[in-house]
Formats: C-alpha cells, sequence, structure tokens
C-alpha cells in the first residue's frame, strides 16, 4: 500500500503494536511523528523506520494523559509534517488485579491513560483534521467488548474508548473525519509478560484455551504480518466511507456483531 503523502501520528509508538504501525507506514512512504514517555526506545524506532525509508519517522516525547504536553507534541509534529491526515491512538497500559481488591489508585491511572487520553488525543488532532478530514484510528480491546477477568478496571476503561469512538464518529463525521477503533489480539511484549507470570501448568492450560478460543491457528497474531496492514488500510483513502466501527483483529477470537 502506497501511503507516501499520507502525515501520521501514532502514539505509544516506542513498542509493541504502535512500534510495528510506525515502521510500517515509513515503509509504505507515510510521514510519521511517534509520541510517547519512552524517550530512548521512541527515538530508537522512529530512527529505524527512517533509516529503513522509503518514509520518515520523527519522536516527540508526552503522556497522552498530559493534555498541555500532548497538545504541544501534536502541535509540533504537525508543524514539522506540515500537516495531517491521521491519529493511530494505540498508547495504553493494563494491569491486572481482582475486582475486589482494586482502589482509587488502581482506577485512575487505568482511566487516565486509556480512556482520558483517548480524549486528550482525539481532540488535540481535532483541530488539525477539522478542515480537510481524516482518519482517527482508536485501540480498544476484546476486554471492552465482553469483559476480562482479573482486568475489570482496564475493561471498563476499553469500554470507554469504544463508546467515546462511536460517539464522535457521528460528531465529526460532519468534518469528513472517519472514527474507528480496533481490537487486536497480537503477540507482544506486554503478553510474553503476562506469559512469563504463569507457571508450566497454568501455560499450557492457558494455551489450550488459547488454541480452542482462536481459530485461525489458535494463537495470538504478530503485529507486523497481521495488525499493521489493518491500521495501514484504516489510514488510507480506501477506508474514507467506514467510520464508527470496532474492527477484532484477532483470528476470530471475537466474533463481532
Amino acid at each position: 500500500m502506497d501511503l507516501t503523502s499520507k502525515r501520521v501520528i501514532v502514539t505509544g509508538g516506542a513498542s509493541g503494536i504502535a512500534a510495528s504501525a510506525v515502521r510500517g507506514l515509513a515503509a509504505a512512504g507515510a510521514t510519521v511523528a511517534s509520541i510517547d514517555v519512552a524517550t530512548e526506545a521512541g527515538q530508537h524506532v522512529a530512527a529505524q523506520a527512517s533509516a529503513a525509508g522509503p518514509g520518515k519517522a520523527s519522536f516527540h516525547a508526552a503522556s497522552v494523559a498530559d493534555r498541555a504536553a500532548m497538545q504541544a507534541a501534536v502541535t509540533v509534529a504537525v508543524a514539522e509534517m506540515g500537516g495531517l491526515d491521521a491519529l493511530i491512538h494505540a498508547a495504553g497500559v493494563q494491569q491486572y488485579k481482582p475486582a475486589e481488591t482494586l482502589d482509587d489508585d488502581d482506577w485512575d491511572r487505568i482511566f487516565d491513560i486509556n480512556a482520558r487520553g483517548t480524549m486528550i488525543a482525539n481532540q488535540a488532532v481535532f483541530p488539525h483534521l477539522k478542515a480537510t478530514g481524516g482518519r482517527i484510528v482508536n485501540f480498544a480491546s476484546a476486554a471492552g467488548m465482553r469483559g476480562l477477568r482479573g482486568c475489570a478496571h482496564y475493561a471498563a476503561s476499553k469500554g470507554a474508548v469504544l463508546a467515546w469512538t462511536r460517539t464522535v464518529a457521528q460528531e465529526w463525521g460532519a468534518y469528513g473525519i472517519t472514527v474507528n477503533a480496533v481490537a487486536p489480539g497480537m503477540w507482544t511484549a506486554m503478553y510474553e509478560k503476562t506469559r512469563g507470570g504463569m507457571d508450566d501448568e497454568q501455560l499450557a492450560a492457558h494455551d489450550v484455551t488459547m488454541g480452542r478460543m482462536i481459530p485461525l491457528g489458535g494463537k495470538l497474531g504478530d503485529p507486523d504480518s497481521d495488525m499493521t496492514p489493518v491500521l495501514l488500510f484504516l489510514v488510507s483513502d480506501g477506508a474514507r466511507f467506514i467510520t464508527g466501527q470496532t474492527l477484532p483483529v484477532d483470528g476470530g477470537m471475537v466474533l463481532s456483531r
């Protein structure tokens, strides 16, 4: 897919699926601005993407939960790129903890980054997309669609992302802005950490369960080959008539309805 003329901001671009997106967008010819709190890793990914080309990538340090910092980073990024065509908002955090033991700090931390961060990131790019239209892709989760044991506050925050996405898709459609969400099922470093916390018996049971839940291959997908191509499409002109949708990219683990 040729995205040579596209200028895209990616949040969370220092790692995981978002880092894959930064590399994939640059490989498709896009100009990319990565925003993350992890400066060293973010700079490395952006430099790596630029070196591979043919597009180019830059890095800007900011937290999506900090409105002033996020707006400043977006303003600088848009000025450097000469405009903006799309936002891929992938930044987020997860925490496993039983619902009955959650405290206010747990709830606030997850909601500040996942839910409020989505509002802040979307609002930060809105003035730059309002005149010409564009694409916003927010990261939701299967947890927000059907719940996830051990992650009640995370699931609730992603449910908020889904509701926000569907609402602003209706409000901002008047400006030619599409707003969609993806619910990835990818094998990432975060998932590796989760697996690392399991003993051999738990891991074996988990893998059997995943094999039953995922029709395509029985395990989570690869970000580079399974997720990034979908993101490239969603920020392309080919997706101009798709909005307000949640697309699970998970090998069939969640069947949307």
